[in-house]
């Protein structure tokens, strides 16, 4: 259930599990009491989203269509300005994502 929340839920969460009260716990994490119990009471509650997608995004899929036809990693990087490690890491991380798709 923890593996959903943000750290700061986490740690109101152990916080509490430790016997804090709401309003020790606002003092530490500089929130006000009300907060802490809203977040209390928010962390209870599933999430809509899964967190990350496992399909590509459009810089991957564009950056995979530029190299197929031939662009080099210096010429896509002027075009997004960005570095070539970028892109590189980019274009790693697309075919990684597609073979991802292909076996599930």
């Amino acid at each position: 259930m923890n593996a959903n929340l943000r750290a700061i839920e986490r740690r109101v969460l152990a916080m509490r599990a430790n016997g804090l009260g709401a309003e020790e716990i606002a003092a530490r994490l500089r929130r006000s009491p009300e907060h802490v119990e809203r977040m209390i009471a928010w962390s209870e509650y599933p999430r809509s989203g899964t967190g990350t997608s496992k399909s590509t995004r459009a810089i991957q899929e564009r950056v995979l269509a530029l190299r197929s036809s031939g662009e080099s990693h210096d010429r896509i990087a002027d075009r997004f300005r960005k570095s070539p490690r970028f892109i590189r890491q980019v274009e790693g991380l697309a075919h990684y994502r597609k073979a991802m798709e292909l076996l599930s």
